[in-house]
């Protein structure tokens, strides 16, 4: 019988496997990757319960970590209607799969730090459903959890260690905004 910690495994063995190159295939990845969480979705969702328990808050929880090269995998859990700040990722790539709930994500870029940023669109994330950006040019985004009553659970794997990033609030009138230095948290390491 698979539990949701074979399942988790096969997730951290695929996003380990296929991110040895510095710009790995992300749409591939995604793809492997959200086939896993389509075929065990409700060993998921069953075996992750106590993360969408309670008044917990936003959560990151760590899956695995390679140093070299560089890559995080992470679950996190969003509260009832959460909604990020826009943020960044520190220049890493990434990509943002749902486990349980349905997430909408809202994307800008800009050819360079000098220029302003454009929105580049919104995704819907349900189960298996993913989300990705390179690292080759100015990306952020801002995520929300679209249940008012059940908390989002979501896989996260970055091209190295999100430790710090900056979030942005816009200043006046677009596309001028403030920026602040963050530091990410982890809540703790999810046992395989």
């Amino acid at each position: 019988m698979r539990t949701y910690r074979h399942s988790l495994k096969a997730l951290r063995d695929v996003a380990l496997a296929q991110s040895f190159e510095k710009n790995p295939d992300l749409a591939s990845l995604s793809r492997e990757l959200g086939g896993i969480i389509h075929r065990d979705a409700q060993t998921l969702a069953e075996g992750l319960s106590d993360l969408r328990r309670g008044h917990r808050g936003f959560e990151r929880w760590l899956v695995a970590r390679r140093g070299r090269p560089g890559v995080s995998v992470l679950v996190m859990a969003w509260p009832p209607g959460y909604t990020t700040p826009s943020h960044d990722h520190a220049g890493l790539w990434g990509i943002e799969l749902s486990l349980y709930g349905a997430l909408e994500v809202e994307s800008w870029t800009r050819p360079s730090t000098s220029h302003p940023w454009q929105l580049r669109g919104r995704d819907w994330l349900g189960p298996g459903d993913a989300t990705w950006f390179d690292n080759d040019m100015p990306y952020m985004h801002r995520c929300r959890n679209l249940s008012r009553q059940e908390t989002a659970l979501t896989l996260h794997v970055y091209g190295g260690d999100l430790d710090d990033y900056a979030t942005y609030e816009p200043v006046e009138a677009e596309p001028f905004w403030q920026t602040q230095p963050q530091r990410a948290r982890i809540a703790g390491p999810l046992r395989v």
